[in-house]
């Protein structure tokens, strides 16, 4: 793909620093906020705060995505031992995820995104659709039939350890060391049934948020066949409360990451600056909010 950056080599040399620092500091926040809905479930035991509870970790499930996203792509870390590292064992375990084998179809997915080879096309190539169409979809998550299945299709490989290559077997038994480390510090904390509520999250709140920020990224963009990201891709701005709740740590600066996938998630909203003052956007449209992304994503009928 050949398309203008209107960055300059400074400026794009800045974008592209990794920092160890902002990095840690990013994966803290994950777990610290992670850690946080927990507490506030333990402290004022309800079925409110265990409903708000939930939702809030449905946002940093999708939090730990990103950032399995992120270290794949070697840019959460200098070291590509470290991203590995964090890839490998604290982020991409949380729901028994393969983030080596992820990587190399979304690596493809960079590569030809849109065209008959994008291995994500079948997730947003149909869109628009109908507002019906959406509305069923968006039911199956919320009422845990996208999320049953999914779990299910992962912890089945336990039953079939035989059938499955060494690399996706290492990633089973990684999240089931995760989630037994995390019953583990519940348990010692005086509240091991918090458990069900990071299994509610992962059912009933993890795959309309998957679903979401995959056809906002996208779904009815201008131009999919387009080879320039602001045609094929589409950013979306949002406020503190829709990023805690959908799209953490700067993933919904899209077009910003297929312009360069070297920018850091943590310096892709600079990026966006930048680019916006030297005009990237002015021929295209840059939803403020979900609401508006939906409106793209559906028709009447």
């Amino acid at each position: 793909m050949a398309f203008d950056i209107p960055l300059t080599e400074n400026e794009s040399e800045e974008l592209t620093n990794r920092s160890d620092i902002l990095g840690g500091w990013i994966l803290l926040c994950q777990f610290a906020i992670t850690a946080a809905c927990f507490v506030l479930a333990a402290a004022w035991s309800n079925p409110f705060t265990f409903v708000v509870g939930t939702i809030l970790l449905g946002g940093r499930q999708m939090g730990f995505f990103v950032l399995t996203h992120e270290a794949g792509h070697n840019t959460l870390f200098k070291s590509k031992w470290l991203n590995d590292f964090v890839c490998k064992w604290l982020t991409a375990p949380m729901d028994f995820f393969n983030g080596k084998a992820y990587m190399r179809e979304h690596l493809e997915h960079h590569r030809s995104v849109g065209d008959e080879d994008d291995p994500d096309l079948a997730n947003y190539h149909d869109y628009p659709i109908s507002k019906e169409r959406l509305k069923r979809k968006l039911k199956r998550d919320l009422t845990g039939q996208t999320g049953i299945r999914d779990l299910t299709k992962r912890l089945k490989g336990f039953t079939n350890l035989n059938l499955l290559g060494k690399e996706d077997q290492y990633a089973l038994f990684r999240g089931l060391m995760w989630h037994l480390a995390l019953f583990l510090i519940l348990t010692i904390s005086g509240f091991p049934h918090l458990i069900l509520m990071w299994f509610a999250a992962l059912i009933f709140c993890y795959p309309a948020i998957a679903r979401l920020r995959q056809v906002s990224e996208h779904g009815a963009v201008p131009d999919l066949a387009h080879d320039n990201p602001r045609f094929n891709t589409r950013t979306t701005i949002v406020g503190p409360l829709v990023r805690l709740l959908l799209c953490p740590h700067g993933v919904n600066y899209h077009i910003e990451h297929h312009l360069n996938p070297a920018i850091p998630i943590y310096r892709l909203r600079a990026a966006h600056r930048l680019l916006k003052v030297r005009g990237y956007f002015n021929d295209i449209k840059i939803p403020n909010g979900y609401l508006q992304v939906i409106k793209q994503l559906t028709h009447a009928s």
